[in-house]
C-alpha cells in the first residue's frame, strides 16, 4: 500500500490544480463578473466585494500553478483548505438566508432567475470533496513529479 500511497496523493495534486486553474480561468476574463458574484453573497460591501472579485482569479490560478508543479506544496494545500472553508461557508451562509444565487465557483455566479433551483447541497459536498483532497495533501504533502520533490533530492 506505500507504493499507492504516492500516485494517489499526486493525483489529488494534479486534481486539485486543475480545479483551481479552471475555476480561476472561468472568471479571470471579466473581473467585474466576479465581482458581482462575490457580491451576491451578501457579506461584505460591494467595494470589498470588488476587490476580492478582483484579486480571486489571479489567487486561484496561483494555487493551481503550485500545485501543478508541486511547489510548496503543504503550504499551498493549506491556503487551497483555507480558500475551501471560505466558499463552503459562504454557500451555507446563503443557503441559510435564503438567499438564490449561483455559487460562482465555475461560472459566472450571481443571483438566479426566479423558478431556477439551487444546487447548494451539491455544491457544499464537491468543495467539502475538494477539501479532503487538500487536507489530505495538507497531511502527506510528498508526490510523484513535483518541484517539492526535485529540490530536496527525492526521486
Amino acid at each position: 500500500m506505500e507504493t499507492v500511497w504516492p500516485w494517489l496523493r499526486t493525483a489529488a495534486r494534479l486534481g486539485l490544480a486543475a480545479v483551481w486553474l479552471v475555476a480561476g480561468s472561468l472568471k479571470v476574463g471579466d473581473l467585474a463578473e466576479s465581482a458581482r458574484a462575490v457580491n451576491a453573497y451578501q457579506v461584505m460591501s460591494y467595494d470589498t466585494a470588488k476587490m476580492v472579485g478582483a484579486v480571486q482569479p489571479f489567487l486561484e490560478i496561483a494555487v493551481g500553478l503550485l500545485l501543478l508543479i508541486g511547489l510548496s506544496t503543504r503550504l499551498t494545500a493549506i491556503i487551497s483548505a483555507v480558500l475551501m472553508t471560505v466558499f463552503i461557508a459562504g454557500i451555507v451562509s446563503a443557503w441559510a438566508r435564503g438567499l438564490r444565487i449561483d455559487c460562482g465557483c465555475f461560472s459566472s455566479g450571481g443571483e438566479l432567475a426566479a423558478g431556477t433551483g439551487t444546487a447548494y447541497g451539491l455544491d457544499i459536498a464537491r468543495d467539502l470533496a475538494f477539501l479532503a483532497l487538500s487536507g489530505l495533501l495538507v497531511w502527506r504533502p510528498r508526490t510523484r513529479f513535483s518541484l517539492d520533490g526535485l529540490l530536496m533530492g527525492e526521486r
